[in-house]
């Protein structure tokens, strides 16, 4: 098999989506617009809720960890969550309700209003990440999805919308990453600017 030929689709399948992405002014504007909700959260001494499944879920942590640690600078800590973190919690919902209940039950646990739950699917039909958006805007949250091409069930039921031009999930992926560590970037920058 010639890896060689592969290797040089992927990325150049990767480099005309960050060409789409970056002519792309809506999804500038979206990207603004979450900036912005987070600020506004964090200055209210609200919190960051992210829930996504396999891939997603890692890409949730990862971004948490980027808001609650540091991301370029030393500065205070921003509380900022993976939902999926505690696992005993998420398997006894997934045995006692199920598993579309899963993070509906966390943010009902820990949601108030002004908070902000960022939900990361690339279908943006996953039961679990559409039913804690749900959730999470009965209790007056304000909801971000991030999704891929159509934005799914996500697109009618979140605030904001970041929808990846893609329907190949590694490279939808590779854009929740790119577009989160834009959104830690700037809401680090603007709440502890140096």
């Amino acid at each position: 098999m010639n890896h060689l030929s592969t290797i040089k689709k992927n990325i150049e399948d990767a480099i005309t989506l960050k060409e789409r992405l970056l002519v792309d002014v809506g999804l500038h504007r979206s990207i603004s617009q979450v900036v912005d909700l987070l600020v506004d959260c964090f200055r209210g001494g609200g919190k960051v809720l992210f829930c996504g499944n396999g891939g997603s879920a890692a890409d949730a942590q990862h971004l948490a960890a980027e808001l609650s640690g540091r991301y370029y600078y030393d500065r205070p800590p921003l509380f900022a969550e993976a939902l999926h973190v505690n696992t005993s919690n998420l398997t006894a919902v997934a045995n006692d309700y199920s598993f579309e209940e899963v993070y509906a039950r966390l943010v009902e646990a820990m949601g108030k209003p002004g908070d902000v739950l960022i939900g990361l699917s690339t279908s943006g039909n996953s039961p679990n990440v559409v039913n804690a958006i749900k959730r999470g805007r009965d209790l007056n949250m304000l909801t971000v999805g991030f999704t891929g091409r159509g934005g799914g069930q996500m697109a009618s039921v979140c605030n904001t919308l970041i929808e990846i031009p893609s329907s190949d999930t590694p490279r939808i992926q590779e854009g929740h990453i790119l577009i989160g560590h834009t959104i830690c970037q700037l809401v680090e920058a603007t709440l502890f600017p140096r």
